[in-house]
């Protein structure tokens, strides 16, 4: 059963008290969940970090549970100073992992999404539409956001349709970042080329089986990659829950065989591994 299967720990476990500040770092947490160090800004995209997501009940959730655990708990994140929401997905913008976050760290997050962020502690939110961008200042400099059109859908339920859903493009000292949130095929990656050269691409290759009209598979996901420019790509949304009908495995596989020629692309492969870009 569901609840008796045990949870796999993360292959390894980062460390982010030993990322140097004069680097950008990444390390995937699970899911959608990475840790950025980027110049001594640290960002999490959809922190996603208990056993199960879904509808929070009085002491339980009704959802999936993870394969793999998180390969940070709570207590052993850094200080964040951003957290990045792509849309309003159980699986993305978990609530009872929001909550643990106090009013020193930002939020930037789709358009009409605030809302579900009544009953957390944070005091700054800030709604994107696509192409609009917030310039955030913090206490080591400042980091631009930028959202931009993906194919996906945004409703937590199915009455609330009118939710955003975006990917970003992060900027820092010249250094380019893109967290694609999820997205189904689009042609909309090759116009981040014009901002510049993009340095990681953090790209879904999860649950495209059956849900293709609004996952891509890992090929399209190095494609869509490609189209932007990127130098790496962080795989992610595999290897955490059980979401479509692939083969645990058979995401990486599949993406790793697209690249084909140029394996060091892929930033990270297993859960709790770590990236440091080169200069």
């Amino acid at each position: 059963m569901e609840t008796r299967r045990p949870t796999a720990p993360a292959s390894v476990k980062p460390e982010p008290s030993k990322w140097s500040d004069a680097q950008v770092t990444l390390a995937w947490i699970g899911h959608s969940t990475v840790l950025i160090n980027f110049f001594d800004v640290t960002i999490l995209t959809d922190p996603v970090l208990f056993s199960r997501v879904g509808i929070r009940l009085p002491g339980f959730t009704i959802g999936p549970k993870r394969l793999t655990a998180p390969a940070l708990s709570f207590d052993e994140l850094p200080k964040v100073d951003l957290v990045l929401l792509s849309h309003a997905h159980f699986d993305h913008l978990d609530l009872r992992t929001l909550r643990c976050f106090d009013e020193s760290t930002s939020v930037i997050t789709a358009r009409a999404t605030r809302d579900l962020l009544q009953g957390t502690r944070f005091s700054h939110v800030t709604e994107l539409e696509w192409g609009q961008s917030k310039r955030l200042s913090t206490a080591t400099g400042e980091i631009e956001i930028t959202a931009f059109p993906v194919k996906h859908w945004g409703a937590r339920t199915q009455r609330d349709t009118y939710r955003g859903y975006n990917g970003y493009l992060i900027e820092r000292s010249g250094r380019r970042i893109i967290f694609a949130g999820d997205t189904a095929m689009t042609e909309t990656f090759a116009e981040r080329r014009r901002h510049g050269a993009i340095d990681v691409a953090i790209m879904s290759i999860g649950a495209y089986n059956p849900w293709i009209r609004s996952h891509c598979t890992p090929e399209q996901a190095v494609q869509m990659a490609n189209a932007a420019g990127a130098s790496f790509i962080v795989p992610v949304h595999h290897q955490t829950f059980r979401l479509g009908f692939e083969p645990f495995r058979e995401p990486i596989e599949r993406f790793e065989a697209a690249l084909g020629k140029t394996p060091e692309r892929t930033a990270l492969r297993e859960i709790g591994e770590t990236f440091v870009l080169p200069p």
